[in-house]
């Protein structure tokens, strides 16, 4: 893994080098220079789902920035809670909760720690093409035998350890949904897929999320859950750490915590990288390069090296 160097002034001092004493960091993990660094390796795991591919190449470059050596690993989402878990990764940002990762919760939640929500509202829904106009509830698929055959009684997944697919298996028995079908594939084969439909207004039903880029491009709705199988108005997205992190690489925790992200930021990137095809290191490298004061308020009180 390259590392980002910057230099950069730290903390609210004077900017001379020689005021800078790495050699006094022991001891403690706070010194007057800030948190020291620790435990200089790290490994991200992540789901190449749309917000999270962005927001994990965002906080490994941030990281970079302070010194640490970051590896980002692409895996499915089971092993991407696991690996937290069992200490052979350090920490993701993609857990969805209370509903869509609940079960990941309840197994790992002794060995992962809560750091930081960084996003307040993210919902999930099954999703159709707007000029699907009489299909607007998840109950609107119960018995419509027009609708089924049109796609075939299938609702067009993603990858199946997702959340999201858990929650669509659950509404099938709650709304009793027994002639329907769930495939599974990823979450780029479910897009391709969406986008042939929409060109041809042909009819087709997805699990979708936001944030997400493909609203951006396509007029597509969420149908209504009255049950609320998904989560109602929607999860939370938090940071999640191996229990120990924060001993082991107090730099590293700080700037767990101190990182969150809005809509705009993650729908300015989202599109550049998912539809563009541009590499997510350098879609975040240059919002980096463009929002210094967001980047200070992310490090704030942290040495940059």
């Amino acid at each position: 893994m390259l590392l980002i160097m910057l230099l950069a002034a730290c903390g609210g001092g004077s900017d001379e080098e020689g005021n800078t004493d790495s050699s006094n960091d022991e001891g403690s993990g706070e010194t007057s220079e800030g948190p020291e660094i620790g435990q200089q390796e790290l490994t991200q795991p992540y789901v190449a789902w749309a917000r999270e591919t962005v927001s994990t190449h965002m906080l490994g470059a941030l990281l970079e920035m302070v010194g640490y050596d970051v590896e980002l690993k692409q895996v499915e989402a089971g092993a991407m809670w696991s690996s937290v878990a069992d200490g052979s990764a350090d920490f993701h940002t993609s857990a969805w909760l209370p509903a869509t990762h609940a079960p990941y919760w309840e197994q790992y939640s002794e060995d992962i720690v809560k750091v930081k929500q960084v996003l307040d509202e993210a919902p999930l829904a099954l999703g159709v093409p707007s000029y699907m106009e009489d299909v607007n509830s998840i109950e609107d698929l119960k018995d419509n035998e027009e609708l089924g055959e049109s796609v075939d009684w299938t609702v067009t997944g993603i990858d199946p350890g997702a959340g999201i697919m858990q929650n669509t298996e659950e509404a099938f028995e709650a709304y009793g949904l027994d002639n329907w079908e769930l495939t599974s594939s990823s979450e780029a084969a479910m897009l391709t897929t969406l986008q042939s439909a929409v060109e041809d207004e042909e009819p087709i039903i997805v699990p979708l999320w936001k944030p997400h880029w493909i609203f951006g491009t396509m007029d597509l709705k969420m149908l209504e859950d009255p049950q609320e199988i998904y989560g109602g108005a929607g999860d939370q997205i938090y940071t999640v750490a191996r229990k120990g992190l924060e001993e082991d690489a107090p730099r590293a925790y700080k700037v767990l915590e101190q990182y969150d992200e809005s809509y705009e930021m993650i729908n300015e990137m989202m599109p550049k990288v998912h539809a563009e095809d541009q590499d997510p290191a350098e879609v975040v490298q240059e919002y980096i390069d463009n929002n210094p004061d967001q980047v200070d308020k992310w490090l704030e009180g942290i040495p940059r090296e």
